[in-house]
């Protein structure tokens, strides 16, 4: 009898041991998904490689096309791609009320997302293309449009989209 469950007694105790590798490895970095407490809707001081993306889960890398969202209730959400917060953000009851922060390519600080100017064609973490400039310049989309263009897959991961806006 015990040689029929050697089998089943060595692989549960071989997953036994991944999982414990995972739990303890996942409590070691301690990543930041949210973050309770912003009553004022301020934008956060992030670390890099402490914060995990709300949309897709991956580590934020690198603040260049970093994004916040906050509730009125103080909860913060943080994101690497500014098109993963609108994917994100879209199905949510506080949609309308919720401020929102992204990091600038121009003057390098946090600014209102729905005041930023919008690139199309950048290279970006999730591959959507939008970067957020505080000074408006030719070519750039207001906040809804971006919004929009998003929400109806208008990004660089469409192939004719990206021939369009790259001429390529």
């Amino acid at each position: 009898m015990l040689k029929k469950l050697t089998p089943f007694l060595v692989i549960g105790g071989i997953i036994a041991v991944i999982v414990l590798v995972f739990l303890s490895l996942a409590s070691k970095q301690n990543m930041i998904v949210i973050q309770e407490g912003n009553l004022a809707q301020l934008p956060l001081e992030m670390q890099l490689n402490k914060y995990q993306d709300s949309d897709c889960g991956m580590v934020i890398e690198d603040f260049a096309y970093a994004s916040q969202v906050v509730a009125q209730s103080g909860k913060t959400w943080f994101f690497h791609d500014h098109g993963g917060f609108v994917h994100w953000l879209e199905d949510k009851e506080f949609k309308d009320e919720a401020k929102i922060w992204v990091m600038s390519r121009d003057t390098k600080r946090w600014i209102d997302a729905k005041e930023a100017s919008y690139s199309l064609n950048e290279i970006t973490p999730m591959g959507y293309g939008f970067g957020a400039y505080e000074m408006q310049q030719e070519d750039f989309v207001d906040f809804e449009t971006m919004r929009l263009k998003m929400l109806r897959g208008e990004t660089m991961n469409n192939p004719l989209i990206k021939k369009q806006l790259l001429g390529k």
